[in-house]
């Protein structure tokens, strides 16, 4: 029996539908961040978090209708100061897309913990004067709102340190005596302690 024509139509939307969903799952798999998100530019993206120093948290979408939500990414940058001094700087949007991404491809829904997100230089400073084997840069990322540290509940860190690497879309430090994940958006590199297979 043959359907008629909008029944047609409607069968080969949900097909394509089928597919593009197909697609966007095995793009996920094989893509790195900033191609997948230019192939899926409309899709609204949302991140939470939870702040492990201040205890604050946050749940917000950031990009929306093809565009990143000023007063989201003001939250954003608010929750991720420096919570040393209360500065406040913008966080690159790549990193939160990065992190979008790494939430899907973790398939977690939970909100990342946060360690330290953007630093001032002042106490980026004071945090190397510590001790310069404690891994502070002195131009580190941190001060350009480039770089955050993080865990994912549910997830061993070293997995996610795992998943963070083969985003291939800039640093990743794997400190497992510490416990948390560095992703940044500069060059892509690795360090820390190793992930193992």
């Amino acid at each position: 029996m043959a359907l008629p024509e909008d029944d047609l139509t409607a069968a080969g939307a949900g097909r394509r539908r089928v597919l593009l969903s197909g697609l966007s799952i095995a793009l996920a798999a094989t893509l790195p961040a900033r191609r997948l998100l230019a192939a899926t530019t409309e899709a609204p993206r949302s991140l939470s978090f939870v702040h492990t120093h201040t205890g604050e948290h946050l749940s917000a979408t950031y990009f929306q209708s093809g565009a990143y939500d000023d007063a989201a990414l003001t939250r954003i940058n608010v929750l991720l100061r420096d919570f040393r001094n209360e500065a406040v700087h913008p966080i690159d949007p790549q990193l939160l897309d990065a992190l979008h991404v790494l939430r899907c491809q973790c398939g977690s829904s939970e909100p990342f913990q946060i360690i330290s997100g953007y630093r001032s230089p002042a106490t980026n400073a004071t945090l190397r004067g510590k001790s310069v084997a404690s891994g502070v840069a002195e131009h580190s990322l941190h001060m350009e709102g480039r770089a955050i540290d993080i865990r994912l509940p549910g997830l061993a860190t070293r997995q996610l340190a795992v998943q963070a690497r083969a985003l291939q879309v800039g640093g990743v430090g794997y400190y497992r005596v510490s416990d948390f994940v560095h992703v940044d958006t500069g060059r892509v590199r690795l360090w820390g302690d190793p992930v193992g297979t």
